[in-house]
C-alpha cells in the first residue's frame, strides 16, 4: 500500500491503507477490524491464545478467523496482483478499526471525519463466514445488535444467611426469577411490544432460506449444543432472521474457594439481543428496561444500562457488485454461492452504506466450526488461500464493470 496511517479515536484506533492507481479505475473500499473478543477462559486453549497454532490445516488462536485472518487474506491478495502483475486492476482502501466487537462506538464519527478519504465505488466487508467448504456464500442479511448490563440490589449490604434467610429477598434469586421470565415455554420473548416492528418474512423469503444447503444436525454437533429457541421456525430461521434475547453473563455473591454465608445485596446480569428489520435499538432497548422494572418485586431497586448497540443490515442480492464476487467464487470453488443471512452483527456496514451511499458486499470464508469468540478458535487455511484467488478475481471483475456499472 502506498499510504498507510493510524486513525486515533476516543477509543481504539484504526487504521487505514491505500493504494491508488488511477482515478478513472474504480475505487473499492474494504473493512474489516483488529480487535478481538475476551480470551477467557486460557484454560480451555490448546496453546497460549496469541501464540497461533498450526495444524491440520489450521491455525488457531484469538482472532485468526474473527477477523485478522480475514485482513491478511486481503492484504496477501495485494500481494500476489502486485508480483504477478506490477498494479492492481483498481484503486483499493483498507480500513481495519478498532471496536468492533465493542460495537463500533467511534466508527461513525470516525468515519465521517475523514469521509473523503474513504469515498469509493463499492465496498466489501470480509467478516462474514460460508456454510461448509464445498459451499460457497455471500451474506445478503445482519441482524442487528443491542447489549445491556441489569443490576438489581435487595439489601445496603450483605447480610448473615442465618440471621436473615428466609427473612429478606435474595438479589440473585429475583435476579434469576425475573430473567427466566423473559421467555415463555414455547421460547417466544414475553417483553410487551418487542415483536411489534418485526418484518415478517415472506413464503417467498422462506422457501428461499429452506433451500439453502444446510444440516442442523451437523451444525449442532460441531459445537456440542442442544438446540432450542422460538418454536414455530426452522433452526435456520431462528439463528438469521428471527429477534433474540439472551442473557449472556450472570453473577452475584461469593465466588471464592470455600464456604462465605452470606446473602449478597447485589446481582447483576449482561444481557443482548439480536435484531431484525424494522427494529429499533432504542425503542427495543425500552421495552427491556420497563419490562425487567416491572417485574422485579416492589421495593427492589434495578439498574439498566445500554452497552453498545448497531442497526440491522439488508443488501439487494441482485446487483452488478454481488454478481461479479457470486462469479469470482463460482470460479474459484467451481459452483454457485448460496445467498445467506447472518445471524451476527457488524455495526459499521449500515454507517458505510448509508454515509457513501455505495453497495456493501459481504464476502467472508469463515466456517461453522471457527469457534469464533471462544476458546480454540481456528482459521481453515485453504479458506484464506481460496479467498485471495477470489479476491483477485473480484478485482478485475470491478475493474470490468468500471466505476458507472458498479453503480448498478
Amino acid at each position: 500500500m502506498t499510504r498507510v496511517e493510524i486513525w486515533p479515536t476516543k477509543g481504539h484506533p484504526a487504521v487505514f491503507a491505500e493504494r491508488l492507481e488511477d482515478s478513472s479505475l474504480p475505487t473499492v473500499l474494504v473493512y474489516g477490524h483488529h480487535d478481538v473478543q475476551p480470551v477467557d477462559p486460557v484454560e480451555e486453549w490448546e496453546a497460549a491464545p496469541f501464540q497461533p497454532l498450526e495444524r491440520d490445516g489450521l491455525l488457531l488462536g484469538r482472532g485468526t478467523a474473527d477477523d485478522k485472518g480475514h485482513i491478511l487474506m486481503h492484504l496477501e491478495a495485494v500481494r500476489g496482483i502486485l508480483d504477478a502483475q506490477g498494479r492492481l486492476p483498481v484503486n483499493l482502501k483498507l480500513i481495519a478499526e478498532g471496536e468492533e466487537e465493542n460495537g463500533s462506538e467511534h466508527f461513525e464519527s470516525l468515519f465521517r471525519e475523514h469521509l473523503g478519504q474513504l469515498a469509493a465505488d463499492v465496498a466489501v466487508i470480509s467478516d462474514t463466514g460460508m456454510l461448509s467448504r464445498t459451499q460457497p456464500a455471500l451474506t445478503i442479511a445482519l441482524r442487528g445488535m443491542a447489549y445491556w448490563e441489569v443490576r438489581v440490589r435487595t439489601s445496603d449490604t450483605d447480610l448473615h444467611s442465618g440471621v436473615y434467610g428466609g427473612a429478606v429477598l435474595n438479589p440473585v434469586a429475583v435476579l434469576c426469577q425475573m430473567l427466566a421470565g423473559l421467555h415463555d415455554d414455547s421460547g417466544r420473548v414475553t417483553v410487551p411490544g418487542f415483536y411489534d416492528q418485526v418484518r415478517d418474512l415472506s413464503g417467498e423469503e422462506r422457501a428461499e432460506l429452506a433451500r439453502v444447503p444446510f444440516d442442523e444436525e451437523t451444525f449442532l454437533q460441531s459445537v456440542g449444543a442442544v438446540a432450542g429457541g422460538e418454536a414455530g421456525y426452522t433452526l435456520m430461521e431462528r439463528r438469521t432472521t428471527r429477534p433474540t434475547l439472551e442473557i449472556c453473563g450472570i453473577w452475584g455473591g461469593y465466588q471464592g474457594e470455600g464456604a462465605k454465608t452470606v446473602i449478597p445485596a447485589r446481582a447483576g446480569a449482561k444481557l443482548s439481543s439480536r435484531l431484525v428489520p424494522d427494529q429499533d435499538a432504542a425503542e427495543v432497548t425500552r421495552l427491556v428496561a420497563n419490562h425487567l422494572r416491572t417485574t422485579a418485586p416492589q421495593g427492589v431497586a434495578v439498574e439498566f444500562d445500554l452497552i453498545h448497540d448497531g442497526r440491522w443490515v439488508l443488501t439487494p442480492a441482485s446487483h452488478p457488485a454481488v454478481d461479479a464476487a457470486a462469479d469470482a467464487l463460482t470460479a474459484v470453488w467451481g459452483r454457485r454461492p448460496s445467498y445467506i443471512r447472518e445471524g451476527g452483527s457488524i455495526p459499521p456496514v449500515a454507517t458505510i452504506a448509508e454515509l457513501l451511499d455505495v453497495p456493501c458486499v459481504l464476502l467472508g470464508v469463515g466456517l461453522p466450526e471457527d469457534h469464533i469468540h471462544a476458546p480454540n478458535e481456528r482459521v481453515d487455511l485453504g479458506q484464506l488461500f481460496r479467498g485471495m484467488q477470489t479476491l483477485g478475481r473480484l478485482w478485475q471483475g470491478y475493474s470490468d464493470l468500471g466505476r458507472e456499472g458498479l453503480r448498478g
